[in-house]
């Protein structure tokens, strides 16, 4: 782990991927915010209302628990040797969420920027937790392609159909950051890597109100403009990556 995430008390001492268990101290005061802009940010303030309305609609659906035992992704879609790393690819990835709520991940820039891109998972927190001590996870998320005439980021599409290790588990949703999201990047900007609990709501979470974390490096590998994978970096170098996530156009 980098020297300072060890700075953050929360932060935990070792490098697990798994997201830790213990008890919390009372809620700090809400720090102010001083995250900066990503240099190449391409958020798109006039899809904000759309991808609201996504949110709203799809958050009700109800969570389809998947069982990852099928090591390989729908149709066989891995990247291959025509893949390529774009410039500035590793990039700060942070899985968040209430225990017994859905698990969202941040992709920033670095820890220091706003997020780029924020999507609400359709998988429970505690249950990515049991998946990621059992091993390697990959996680795929799909759309439709669009008409030729609608150009769209890969990234910016609001709906996916989610996979979790070849089980179809539901939707993500791509959303803005919320200011609770933005409150816990604030939080966690002095950490780089580790995992650990945030003092949540829990007057109105109960027990499991606590917000558990978890923050990597991830590699961001581009297929093309319909797919792109990220790899989350072990501090490991003879390891493979415990996590990937698969963004596909079919």
């Amino acid at each position: 782990m980098d020297q300072d995430s060890q700075s953050t008390p929360r932060a935990s001492s070792s490098s697990s991927s798994s997201f830790s268990s213990k008890n919390t101290p009372p809620p700090p005061p809400i720090p102010q915010l001083s995250l900066v802009e990503p240099a190449n940010s391409t958020k798109k303030k006039n899809r904000t209302r759309v991808f609201r309305v996504f949110r709203n609609v799809f958050r009700s659906f109800p969570i389809i628990t998947p069982v990852c035992k099928l090591p390989s992704l729908p149709g066989g879609r891995l990247p291959d040797s025509n893949s390529r790393i774009i410039p500035g690819s590793r990039i700060t990835g942070t899985l968040f969420g209430y225990r017994k709520g859905r698990v969202s991940i941040s992709i920033q820039e670095n820890p220091r920027t706003l997020p780029t891109v924020v999507v609400e998972l359709a998988l429970q927190t505690n249950v990515l937790q049991k998946e990621m001590n059992l091993g390697m996870v990959r996680i795929a998320l799909e759309c439709e392609k669009r008409d030729k005439k609608e150009k769209i980021n890969l990234l910016e599409e609001p709906l996916w159909s989610m996979y979790c290790n070849g089980k179809k588990s539901g939707y993500g949703v791509k959303r803005e950051a919320t200011e609770e999201d933005l409150n816990v990047m604030e939080i966690l900007k002095p950490v780089s890597m580790g995992a650990g609990v945030l003092p949540g709501k829990s007057d109105v979470e109960g027990p499991d109100g606590e917000m558990t974390y978890m923050r990597a490096h991830f590699e961001r590998v581009v297929k093309s403009k319909d797919a792109e994978t990220l790899y989350m970096l072990s501090p490991d170098a003879n390891d493979g990556p415990e996590l990937s996530i698969f963004f596909v156009r079919i």
